[in-house]
């Protein structure tokens, strides 16, 4: 009997095959009705990167493979899923998928967060489906503005849409994010070795 590889991801093919089964963005937001699709274009609007940003994400090196749980019906989606586009759109070695959640349990069981179902939950993958990171439901930015509203005796209804600066904001998080990713993509022993750089 040989030796165990040294690096592997024991649910590698179980996210594989959700991201075979995601749909990219156009395609996902295609299934959403009439009031939906213009929700996801609304928060499209506004969105555009620095030159700086673009540039950092035009860097990228190593693929990543990322699964967006989502739900069409949901605002934090319609939100970050613009974002997340936008990303992708700059950063070539990106490739991302939208799987729609309630349909999905298996995959929406895997990536609780607290406990609870909840969307959107972005899962980054390697090149070979190693799962680098998960991220769910907001950013830190979108939890301290919840934070500041929500905290004390009053509560907001959540009913109000974000300044461009707080989305400006979020997109700043996302990006960070997603450079942290492709760092530990770039400094991966295995990708290295792979890629002798």
């Amino acid at each position: 009997m040989g030796q165990p590889e040294k690096y592997y991801d024991k649910r590698q093919e179980f996210f594989h095959d959700f991201f075979e089964k995601g749909l990219p963005f156009s395609e996902y937001l295609a299934t959403g009705d009439a009031g939906q699709q213009a929700r996801w274009k609304a928060y499209a609007l506004p969105l555009s990167l620095s030159e700086e940003q673009r540039s950092r994400l035009e860097a990228f090196k190593r693929q990543m493979n990322v699964i967006v749980l989502s739900g069409i019906w949901c605002g934090d989606c319609s939100r970050q899923g613009p974002m997340l586009r936008l990303i992708e759109e700059a950063a070539p070695v990106i490739r991302l998928r939208f799987v729609e959640s309630r349909p999905n349990p298996e995959l929406q069981d895997e990536l609780r967060i607290l406990g609870a179902a909840r969307v959107p939950v972005v899962v980054a993958l390697s090149e070979d489906f190693f799962e680098v990171s998960r991220f769910g439901d907001r950013t830190l930015h979108s939890y301290r503005i919840k934070a500041s509203t929500e905290f004390g005796p009053a509560c907001d209804a959540g009913l109000g849409n974000p300044s461009s600066e707080e989305l400006r904001d979020e997109l700043s998080e996302w990006i960070s994010h997603f450079e942290r990713l492709q760092l530990m993509l770039r400094l991966a022993p295995a990708l290295r070795g792979r890629y002798k750089d």
